[in-house]
């Protein structure tokens, strides 16, 4: 957290000294950020698969993929595999759907990234260059706005498959990331009142002011994580795939390159999702212990540094994703819905009430952002996440495990079994 004193205001505006590159060289620029990002953001995106391959293998103490190049090069061999298999089409598809249903998973996975900052200015001597491809005022409302438009290519790929598992997964999909996206949004809007604007750049700064969101806005926290592990379709909310039961759920009949667009623009979301929660909760590109990187005079060692900060938090995400899923069991669908219609999102609106309440009395109290305010607000948090998890949940309502039974009578039947034990041991036994 940077510590800042005395000019808030300035946190808003850019360094008067570096102005922002305009005319034929802002064309360049934005077309060079254009191809290394998303040049970058491709090929780790790849990466990615042979990283969870490989987390997973530790996690199961196992070897993973090790024989393409060491294990390196197996994306690059899942890569040209899946160029060189046919492509099959359903004889009962419709046809047009069915194409164009990857692509509308795909696109909205890549574009969101266009407005999400990733590092402190660049200066150069044409004026500073904003780390950002689009730097949109409404940047985070274009994200809500863009990524909701993934669920249709899901929808569409279940639907036009003309399959029975496709359609269960597609409807499920709809369902599960229909109920959590208002969840999400609803969970940003503490954010926004603290900041004071929806743009991505204004909530860092106002971080790099007042402290880590996660520190102030825990509960939204909380459930923005939960909403973003629904919303990527990541276990233990991978009921629209539910290999178990719909076999691949929405891409049964999907095959080569088409089928890779799927997975290519799941773990595509993954990394947004990453990105995002580092944006809104963790300071973001942030450098902490300084203003430089938020005031100027800007520096380019200064920028290389956010932009490592940036890559630190997000790659920390994707490890929680890939760690979650290799541990967490799936829930079921009824525990699903539970879980984001009765308890999601009531906690989201009571709770964006509570810190609209808090926040007009420190105003009417002329506390000002700073140390003082984040104090409160954690206070607040910690007791908060105290009366939610350790007095009212205990472990029932959010545990993926719980049944419909209450434990009295479920203590009940433990008993009963122990007392059937007691009097017929050999038939217990040969249950066993």
């Amino acid at each position: 957290m940077s510590v800042l004193h005395g000019f808030p205001a300035l946190l808003q505006a850019a360094d008067p000294n570096m102005p922002p590159v305009s005319g034929m060289w802002f064309y360049i620029f934005t077309i060079a950020k254009i191809m290394i990002i998303f040049g970058i953001y491709m090929v780790g995106v790849a990466m990615l698969t042979l990283a969870e391959r490989k987390i997973s293998a530790w996690i199961q103490d196992r070897h993973g993929p090790n024989r393409v190049g060491k294990g390196w090069l197996q994306p690059a061999a899942d890569g040209l595999k899946n160029l060189m298999k046919e492509e099959t089409m359903p004889a009962g598809a419709n046809k047009p759907l069915f194409v164009l249903a990857p692509i509308l998973s795909f696109i909205p996975a890549l574009t969101t990234w266009c407005v999400i900052p990733f590092g402190a200015p660049w200066p150069t001597r044409w004026g500073r260059i904003d780390m950002v491809v689009a730097d949109l005022p409404v940047g985070y409302l274009f994200i809500l706005a863009i990524s909701s438009l993934g669920v249709y290519g899901i929808v569409l790929a279940g639907w036009s498959s003309n399959n029975k598992y496709a359609l269960l997964g597609g409807l499920r999909s709809s369902a599960q990331m229909i109920s959590y996206e208002i969840s999400m949004g609803l969970s940003t809007i503490p954010i926004l009142l603290l900041a004071g604007n929806v743009s991505l750049n204004s909530i860092i700064n106002q971080q790099a002011w007042g402290g880590w969101n996660v520190v102030n806005l825990t509960v939204a926290f909380f459930i923005f994580m939960v909403s973003a592990f629904a919303e990527t379709n990541r276990l233990p909310f991978d009921l629209p795939e539910a290999e178990s039961e719909l076999v691949a759920g929405y891409h049964t009949e999907y095959s080569a390159m088409k089928f890779s667009l799927f997975f290519i623009a799941e773990y595509a979301n993954m990394v947004t999702a990453s990105a995002l929660m580092a944006t809104l909760f963790f300071g973001g590109w942030d450098v902490p212990f300084t203003a430089r990187d938020n005031i100027g005079p800007y520096s380019k060692w200064l920028s290389l540094l956010s932009i490592g900060i940036f890559l630190a938090k997000i790659l920390f995400f994707v490890f929680v994703f890939m760690w979650i899923r290799w541990t967490l069991p799936r829930f079921r669908y009824d525990q699903l819905m539970s879980l984001g219609w009765k308890f999601m999102l009531p906690l989201a609106l009571v709770y964006i009430v509570l810190i609209a309440a808090v926040m007009l009395g420190l105003s009417a109290a002329g506390i000002p952002e700073g140390l003082w305010q984040t104090a409160i607000l954690g206070s607040i948090n910690l007791g908060v996440i105290i009366l939610l998890f350790a007095i009212l949940d205990r472990g029932r309502i959010i545990s993926p495990a719980y049944g419909r039974m209450h434990p009295r009578e479920i203590e009940r039947l433990r008993l009963l079994d122990r007392q059937l034990e007691k009097r017929h041991p050999i038939v217990t036994e040969a249950g066993k």
